[in-house]
Parts: structure tokens; sequence; C-alpha cells
């Protein structure tokens, strides 16, 4: 039986031994084993990404969700995820799907994803809920398709990657919410998500702004009391700035306790607030709180008359106050949004 497809982001070493390229692990393998991610498995000195066309999950979302607000607001994306991931998190929210280490899903080829997404009436396709990068070669040739189809691409992503893995995205890629987890501080990640150093995630993101198109969003999950270090926000949005500039858009989510870290609570609002706080002392305009569902900074605010120019309600545009060129109604000042509001609906809709 063959075992996925193979891969191409490897180097065969010699005497069958490979080295995946696919994300900064590097992981050498020998014959029979397979990398962290549980998904990129050296079969005879070839290595094979064993969920090439094995999708575990797929579900239409609101691009909002993502989140992206500032690239094709409204739009409606197919999310699909595999099994596997190259992080641990303890407190992952998809963990019976990222570290799940048996590859289990449903067969497609890439021209069934693309006209999945066309059936279901999407506007493109995110690639979510685990890390990507790890079934980047499959991603890479649903992305091409998709984007030959008129559809957007869009990654959910840890930034862990390679700059063998930025090339492939070049070919695809349209959007990317970077997320960093508690602030970005190396203690954490090492101790809650198992990452030896984020040192790769700003490198990609470099990479990222000077090799592709794409439009890019950072996340950053607030941990209460193990990630939330006010001096290491103020760190991770200063080098935000320093290279991305004020207009990239930052969102502050709210940790929800699962998997094995039930024993924290939510993130404080009031935390959160001091986050958003931040973020605008150091200059950034466009800053958002994620996961409070009605609080008043899910809106996008005119950085220079202060009004609401776009208002939420979790992910649901409620009022746009831009006009055609997607200035301020109010005073007229640009708004770094890219794209109008489709006119239907938000809609949720699980396909399997």
């Amino acid at each position: 039986m063959v075992e996925g497809k193979p891969a191409r982001l490897y180097e065969l070493l010699g005497d069958k031994l490979v080295i995946c390229r696919a994300c900064p692990r590097y992981c050498r393998l020998g014959p029979g084993q397979v990398g962290f991610c549980g998904v990129r498995k050296n079969v005879d000195g070839i290595l094979h990404l064993l969920v090439y066309g094995k999708i575990i999950a797929a579900h239409v979302d609101p691009i909002e969700k993502k989140p992206v607000m500032h690239f094709a607001p409204g739009a409606r994306v197919l999310s699909i995820a595999t099994t596997g991931c190259n992080w641990a998190c303890k407190y992952c929210q998809n963990y019976d799907i990222s570290q799940r280490r048996v590859v289990e899903g449903v067969d497609v080829t890439p021209e069934v994803v693309v006209s999945m997404a066309k059936r279901y009436r999407s506007d493109g396709i995110a690639y979510t809920y685990n890390e990507p990068a790890i079934f980047m070669e499959f991603a890479h040739d649903v992305g091409v398709l998709a984007r030959k189809e008129g559809l957007i691409n869009i990654f959910v992503t840890n930034g862990y990657w390679t700059p063998d893995s930025v090339k492939e995205a070049v070919d695809f890629l349209d959007a990317a919410t970077v997320d960093f987890k508690g602030n970005g501080d190396p203690e954490f990640l090492r101790k809650f998500a198992g990452v030896p150093s984020p040192d790769p995630i700003y490198q990609t993101l470099i990479e990222l702004r000077d090799k592709t198109r794409a439009h890019i969003e950072i996340t950053d999950l607030v941990v209460p009391e193990l990630g939330d270090k006010l001096d290491q926000a103020r760190k991770l949005v200063r080098w935000i700035y320093d290279n991305f500039g004020p207009d990239i858009p930052i969102h502050f989510l709210r940790f929800h306790p699962d998997y094995n870290m039930l024993d924290l609570p939510a993130t404080p609002i009031n935390i959160l607030e001091k986050h958003y706080e931040l973020a605008k002392e150091e200059g950034m305009r466009y800053v958002y709180l994620g996961n409070v569902p009605g609080h008043p900074y899910e809106n996008t605010f005119c950085p220079e008359c202060l009004q609401i120019v776009v208002e939420r309600y979790g992910f649901d545009i409620l009022k746009w106050n831009l006009d055609e060129k997607n200035r301020c109604r109010f005073c007229g000042y640009p708004i770094t949004i890219y794209g109008k509001p489709v006119p239907e609906a938000l809609e949720h809709r699980r396909i399997f």
C-alpha cells in the first residue's frame, strides 16, 4: 500500500537517511521513521507526506474567524486541515486533530478541494486548525489550482517554517494570520508548546514580507498567569512595528482552558485590554481583541478621528463606514483594508 505521496521538502543525506525541510525541527529520519509532526515519513529513503490528499476536517467559515479583518472582509472560506502538527501545545483547542498521531481523514485530490470550495459558494480556501506548513506540498497543489479558479488562499499558521516552505508559498498564498503564543515568550513556548526558540517565526515573517504578496495579520494568544507578561508583549509589538510598520493588524486573543491546561481560567478581559492599550501606546493603528464577542475592541477605529469605521459582533460585520476607496466616511482617512464586504450574510456550514 502506498503511504501518502513523495514530498518535495526534504534532502537525501545518504544511506537512505533524509532530513525534512518543512519546518525548523529539520527531523533526520531513517527508513520507517516519522517526523515530530506525525505526517512526514521516510519510506525507503524517500520522504513521504502521509496526509497528501487526506483531510480530517472541512468547514465553511467567515474570514473574520481566522481572524483576518483587513483582507476580503466578509468572505467565506472553505477551511481544511489534516492530522498532525509541528508544535505540541498543551492548551490546543484542536488537539484531537493536531496531536493525533494516526493518519486519518477523507481522501481528496486538489481538484476535489477546489470543487468543494466552489460548490459551497466559498471565496477562498483557508488552511487551518493544524499547522499547514507540515502539509505544505498538498497546500501548494491545492492553492495553485484555487488561484487559477479565482479563489483566495489563507494560512492560519504558527509561522514555524523554513525558507524552503516560504518558497512553496510564493506560488499561491494571498494572506496569512501568524499566531504567536504567550506573547512570543521563549520560556513559555519551550515549556507549553515544545518549541525550542521563536526565532524561526520572526524569520518567516520577514521572508513572507519580502518574498510573497501575502497580506499578513498577527495574533497573540494571551495565556493568563503563564503567558501574559506585558514587558514581553511590548517587546513583541515593538518588533512588529519596526519590521512591518503601524498598519499591520494585531489581535490579542482570549485563552480558553482546553486539552492539558484545564486548570487555568479564561484570560481576564482587563488583561487583554492592557495588551490592547500597550500596542496602541507603541503606535499600532489597528489593534483587536479576539474571542470576546461584543467587546468594543472588535471594531475597526479610524486612526485619525477615532470613529468606528467597521462595526462588528463576533465574526459579523454590522456597519461599514468606509467609502468606495475604503476611506473613513467621517474624516476621509485611508483605512488599510483591502476589498469590500461581500453582500451575502455570513453563514457557518459544516461539511463533514
